[in-house]
């Protein structure tokens, strides 16, 4: 393997690490990188050793078969300082979004949640899980074995709700038929425009 080669492996690596949630077994970034598993542990040895001689403020570790991201032991006490200070305060509106999907839908997955809100969740979902509102419940029996999460006790207490079943009902906030109607008016409306439209400029540009 030649330098170029092992540089693109080692950023390949990289990426997959950051975004991934669970330590990533070698045998499987073997897979996806379509190398040898032996190389592949070489190659994140190498890494691991890099950043410790580069004194990053993070660590890649090898726990629970795989290898994952860290921060570096030394940068713990304001590891803490952020944790804590961030639970005071707000959440945003896409994790709001988020905290009520999960709290509608549980168990769910990240993908599901992705698929429901249009976006990539998995900062969102690390930020609720350090909040305590949310917490892995089990694991999708169908390919992948995805993780599912759900809500916690914590959740139920900062709502001031004693179950899941005290939430109020979707149905509470589902548009009445004549706001519905209007709004079904109101596209078609602007559907008959832009179609409008588009006839006149087919006209102009014929002539």
């Amino acid at each position: 393997m030649n330098t170029s080669e092992e540089l693109s492996i080692k950023q390949a690596i990289e990426s997959i690490l950051m975004v991934a949630t669970d330590p990533v077994p070698p045998n499987l970034l073997a897979q996806l990188l379509e190398k040898p598993t032996s190389d592949i542990e070489k190659i994140c040895e190498s890494l691991s050793e890099e950043y410790k001689q580069e004194n990053r403020g993070f660590i890649m570790v090898r726990v629970g078969g795989g290898y994952r991201y860290q921060s570096h032991p030394e940068q713990a006490p304001w590891v803490e300082r952020f944790v804590i200070e961030g639970q005071s305060t707000r959440l945003t509106a896409a994790a709001l979004e988020t905290l009520a999907i999960v709290a509608y839908k549980q168990p769910i997955s990240r993908a599901q949640v992705s698929s429901i809100r249009g976006v990539d969740v998995d900062g969102v979902i690390r930020t609720l899980q350090q909040r305590g509102y949310i917490d892995e419940l089990s694991r999708d029996t169908g390919p992948g074995n995805a993780v599912l999460f759900g809500t916690t006790q914590s959740f139920l207490e900062r709502m001031g709700l004693n179950s899941l079943e005290d939430l109020p009902s979707l149905g509470d906030f589902v548009p009445g038929a004549e706001v519905v109607e209007a709004l079904e008016r109101g596209l078609r409306y602007d559907t008959d425009l832009e179609e409008e439209a588009e006839e006149k400029s087919s006209t102009t540009e014929s002539e």
